[in-house]
């Protein structure tokens, strides 16, 4: 079949020179319109359900609201984590499905789910109500306002009303979190002296206030031929007119509300959070976006409407967009991979010139570039995958193997074509036979060497949960290429050598090779008789130096995933629970400004606690911080260094640096922001929290972890109104009366909405805050009593206790987590001394638990998977090599290119400091199957010239010196396209890319130095009987036109 499609390709020049100008443009404007993203889609299909139950303490909300949401997801189909944060006032319950669940599916179940819990919470407790369809790196940009004049209750309804409203009508965005400023609201605020004074219990004005500001509706009028709207008209934005509403009439004296209570505008409280850009009180809006949604022009059409927006601000008002735009690293990245890209391709070239010193052939060799990498594109396009640094890495891996295939074709037609020249007249072949001979003779190395890359590829296919979903698509793009330069160089390479070196083929010029190709080839010569008749020596030297190899390689330490460079820190700032938010605040801005210190960080933009229904729960005891930056003359370890040295110093704080996507990352794996989690499972928070510390204590001198922080669910202080049930039942007062009394004087209740234009704001009812601003002030506020009015203190006993601050469960236990991260990436070193540590130190009473969570996990998992799925891989490597060879000891000796090339992947990665992470693995496997091409060239040329009745040992010279030119330049054009990438692996985008690069590159240096010369003596062995009393000189007797040939 491969000649047919060989002579075909000559029979039909034209059409293929067509077809593939044809395939060029089609895959050039398909291409400009894919959608571009830092990586594939990572995002574990998970639901995020939010309950608002405000003024509940985090006990209720757990025992109350979480635990029944939880009961009711926890049974549904695909399930395989929930977990739930149970705050003050807010539930939040994240339901995680096994990955290859569909995202729309999960939802419906979920909704279907949670419809019929509404009856079961109590009254009072917000909608249990779906998060917004969006993914782990939804979270695009974060814009900031602040302003000179403007106050920030102005700057908040700015951004709630005018902002927020536009940004969400931009196709696809999904969601818009609001946070910091001031909230605008309608309050009546009461006073219970005058309230005693006047006689107006509670429940007279909340039947008086009860839609107070709501108009009524009054049918409609017919009269003269019209139809009237009858609308009563209560709603008002006038607070004195809301004062002058009737809460008591008796003996024709009214009460109005404005006697017994102060109606104003002012701030909601209390505030769930504050927000600052540059230590300067700003307004925070973060935009996610929808999954499968192009980043960066998603980003252009924002900053156009905020742009729009500009002119319609005060003129005070300034926007800051810098804070933190995912747009910036993406192009970044794609900017740093195509730079990766197209460095490849020079070195490429320079090789090819080098060696073949001929432009025509040159150019011939190149063709296959563009091709393939369009094609691949256009497979990530059909199969619905964006255009990522992950694709585009595999690409810039594959460049210098897309030339592989034509480079053997191109070389061994143009070496046919001159041997054709110098025959006499009467043997010559035509120009097109020579040609199709030249193709058909090396077709099947080609072919069997395309096969065995790939199926040293298929691991990757086998790789489950993030770790699929982000190689994957590299796996995608290398075989596409791959397979469309093989059918490149079986089809137009053929065509263009028929088009290109036919005036070659009539120039009667001596035969003259490139100087460097002679210099190679007697070099080569000389030394492969030394080794020849050295050969124990240079075994025996390989052996040693494999046996050291791999004491280096069991010496490497392990991660995950190599270290992004994400141009952004995320640094997070924890206090002690129970701090009012004005203090975290301030310590926040404390922070600030010390970053601002240091000389490449431009800006920064805080958020302390939560937004309204923002799943990234926050107490007001923590602050994220973004912080871009540009690099200097420091690299990043030293700023990172500084930023933790200088942090720390502020006593009472737990700190913990990392980079937006790494952080979200590791809280998709974990359930935490950080590199490992330790769980604790148990149920008492109090003895949970002990062990915390106990086992942070026994693993702080573990070497290498920073940032090592127990999870603050650590008691606070709480105000605890305790009814005294005897005295309640001798004024008269019920359980229902008592928790209104509570709920609305010292909570408050939004009575109603007043409408000002298209916005609205809350109008609440609630006691004035001097009545509330001790305890001993709410232990006197006059409350209602079978008609007379009793001090609160009188029926109820008003105490302090304590409480949790957040309480949280995975799989329904309570758990306490102690997180840290992992400074110079050997992770796998770093969680086996603190198991060991824990094992040795820590004993866990009866009914808790510990469970280790974080990237380690997958590294294990993928790290396992990969391996077996490789040794598959060989064993079907080697059955492909025993067919094509039909002989087990010649593919036996072709797979000794696997340790030849594990001996220069591990000492690059040792030399460059590396690990051996996820990436470095994928780097080995797809090593392995380029390496054995130079070992397929050699034993295949080696069994041609059999055939052509060569004794051993000219076999050997004469085949190694004729494949010395297309293995060089397969292997140098492979390593050395990988220089851009194996050298800038600091650059964002290159980060994954780098270590496979430097494997692949270290691999193929000793695997193709090795292979001249452990190939020729392993097939001299193996053949040693044939080969006997033939000289080693061999070559010298060859006939003329053969030596000046080899």
């Amino acid at each position: 079949m491969l000649n047919n499609i060989i002579g075909f390709s000559l029979r039909n020049r034209i059409s293929v020179l067509a077809a593939s100008v044809l395939l060029v443009l089609i895959g050039f404007f398909s291409v400009r319109n894919m959608d571009v993203d830092v990586f594939p889609d990572l995002n574990a299909p998970t639901v995020v359900i939010m309950t608002e139950a405000a003024g509940m303490a985090p006990e209720e909300v757990e025992l109350l609201v979480s635990r029944p949401v939880e009961m009711s997801v926890n049974g549904a189909k695909d399930v395989r984590r929930v977990r739930s944060s149970s705050t003050t006032g807010f539930s939040i319950v994240w339901v995680e499905f096994n990955w290859e669940t569909d995202i729309y599916r999960a939802r419906q179940i979920i909704s279907e789910k949670i419809a019929n819990i509404k009856d079961e919470l109590p009254s009072g407790v917000g909608t249990p109500t779906m998060g917004p369809l969006s993914s782990i790196l939804g979270e695009m940009m974060i814009v900031g306002l602040t302003a000179d004049s403007t106050s920030l209750q102005d700057l908040r309804t700015l951004a709630d009303w005018n902002i927020r409203p536009r940004l969400l009508t931009i196709d696809g965005v999904t969601q818009v979190s609001v946070l910091g400023g001031d909230i605008k609201e309608y309050q009546i605020l009461l006073n219970p002296d005058k309230m005693k004074h006047y006689g107006v219990g509670l429940n007279q004005i909340i039947e008086a206030v009860d839609g107070m500001n709501r108009n009524a509706t009054g049918d409609i009028l017919y009269e003269y031929g019209n139809e009237y709207i009858i609308r009563g008209m209560l709603s008002t934005t006038d607070v004195a007119k809301m004062g002058k509403a009737v809460v008591k009439s008796e003996n024709g004296t009214s009460i109005m509300l404005e006697q017994v209570a102060k109606v104003q505008i002012g701030n909601q409280t209390p505030k769930m959070g504050a927000a600052s850009v540059n230590a300067r009180p700003a307004v925070l809006l973060t935009i996610n976006k929808q999954p499968h949604t192009n980043s960066v022009k998603l980003t252009k059409k924002i900053d156009r409407s905020l742009e729009d927006l500009k002119q319609y601000l005060p003129a005070d008002v300034k926007l800051t967009t810098d804070i933190y735009r995912q747009a910036d690293f993406i192009t970044n990245s794609i900017d740093n991979v195509k730079k990766s890209l197209y460095e490849g391709c020079i070195f490429v070239i320079i090789v090819l010139f080098l060696f073949l010193m001929n432009v025509r052939t040159t150019i011939i060799s190149l063709v296959s570039i563009p091709i393939s990498l369009l094609v691949s594109m256009l497979t990530l396009r059909i199969f619905g995958l964006t255009l990522n640094t992950m694709s585009l890495g595999g690409l810039a891996i594959a460049i210098g193997s897309l030339v592989d295939d034509a480079i053997v074709d191109v070389e061994n037609v143009f070496k046919r074509l001159r041997e054709n020249r110098f025959l006499p007249m009467a043997s010559r072949k035509p120009f097109m036979q020579v040609v199709f001979d030249a193709s058909k003779e090396v077709r099947m190395p080609i072919l069997n060497s395309t096969i065995i890359i790939i199926v040293c590829f298929i691991p990757l296919f086998f790789l489950s949960g993030m770790e699929g979903r982000l190689l994957v698509p590299l796996g995608i793009a290398f075989i596409t290429a791959l397979c469309a330069s093989t059918l490149v160089a079986l089809t137009l390479t053929p065509a263009l050598c028929s088009f290109l070196l036919y005036k070659q083929a009539d120039d009667d010029r001596p035969d003259k090779q490139p100087l460097l190709t002679r210099i190679l080839k007697h070099g080569y010569t000389k030394m492969l008789e030394w080794a020849l008749k050295n050969r124990l020596t240079v075994l025996c030297a390989t052996a040693v130096l494999l046996v050291a190899t791999l004491f280096v390689f069991f010496g490497l330490g392990r991660n995950f995933l190599p270290p992004f460079n994400e141009g952004s820190f995320t640094i997070n700032v924890s206090t002690l629970p129970g701090i009012s938010l004005d203090e975290s605040d301030r310590v926040g801005r404390k922070v600030e400004e010390i970053l601002l210190e240091i000389p490449e960080i431009q800006t920064v933009g805080r958020k302390t606690g939560r937004a309204e229904l923002d799943e990234h729960v926050l107490g007001v005891n923590n602050s994220e911080i973004e912080a871009p930056f540009i690099l200097g003359k420091r690299p990043k370890r030293e700023i990172v260094a500084e930023i933790r040295q200088k942090i720390k110093a502020i006593p009472g704080i737990n700190l913990e640096v990392g980079s937006p996507v790494s952080h979200r990352i590791d809280a998709m794996l974990s359930g935490t922001r950080a590199n490992i989690a330790i769980k604790i499972f148990g149920p008492d928070l109090n003895r949970l929290f002990e062990i915390g510390n106990e086992i942070k204590e026994s693993i702080e001198n573990v070497e290498g972890i920073d940032d090592l922080n127990v999870e603050q669910q650590v008691s606070r202080p709480q105000l605890q109104i305790v009814p005294k049930r005897e005295m309640l039942a001798k004024y008269g007062i019920t359980m229902a009366e008592f928790g209104q009394m509570v709920d609305v004087l010292l909570a408050g209740k939004v009575i109603s909405n007043v409408y000002e234009g298209h916005t609205s704001f809350d109008l609440t009812l609630k006691a004035d805050d001097d009545f509330r601003q001790s305890a001993e002030r709410i232990g006197n506020i006059a409350v209602d009593a079978n008609g007379s009015k009793v001090p609160l203190k009188n029926i109820a006993q008003v105490i302090s206790g304590t409480g949790p601050n957040t309480i949280n469960h995975e799989n329904v236990s309570r758990k306490i987590v102690i997180s840290a991260n992992v400074s110079g990436g050997d992770l796998h070193s770093a969680v086996k001394a603190i198991r060991e540590n824990i094992q040795e130190n820590i004993v866990l009473p009866e009914g808790y638990s510990v469970e280790y969570g974080g990237q380690f996990e997958s590294e294990q998992s993928a790290s396992r998977m990969l391996f077996w799925t490789s040794m598959l891989s060989i064993l079907i490597i080697f059955l492909l090599l025993c067919h094509q060879f039909r002989n087990v000891t010649q593919a036996a000796v072709v797979l000794l290119n696997l340790p030849l090339a594990l001996i220069g992947g591990v000492f690059a990665l040792k030399i460059s400091g590396g690990n051996l992470s996820i990436p470095a693995i994928i780097g080995f496997i797809s090593l392995f199957g380029i390496a054995t091409r130079n070992g397929i060239l050699l034993i295949a040329r080696y069994n041609d010239l059999r055939l052509e009745g060569f004794s051993l040992k000219q076999r050997i010279l004469l085949g190694s010196a004729d494949r010395l030119n297309p293995i060089l330049m397969t292997a140098l054009t492979s390593a050395l396209a990988l220089i851009p990438l194996a050298t800038g692996g600091d650059l964002p985008g290159n980060e994954i890319q780098s270590p496979m690069a430097k494997v692949i590159l270290g691999g193929l240096i000793t695997s193709t130095l090795l292979n001249g010369f452990i190939v020729p003596i392993l097939y001299l062995i193996i053949n040693r009987k044939e080969g006997r009393g033939s000289s080693i000189h061999a070559l010298q007797k060859l006939p003329a036109t053969q030596t000046t040939n080899a």
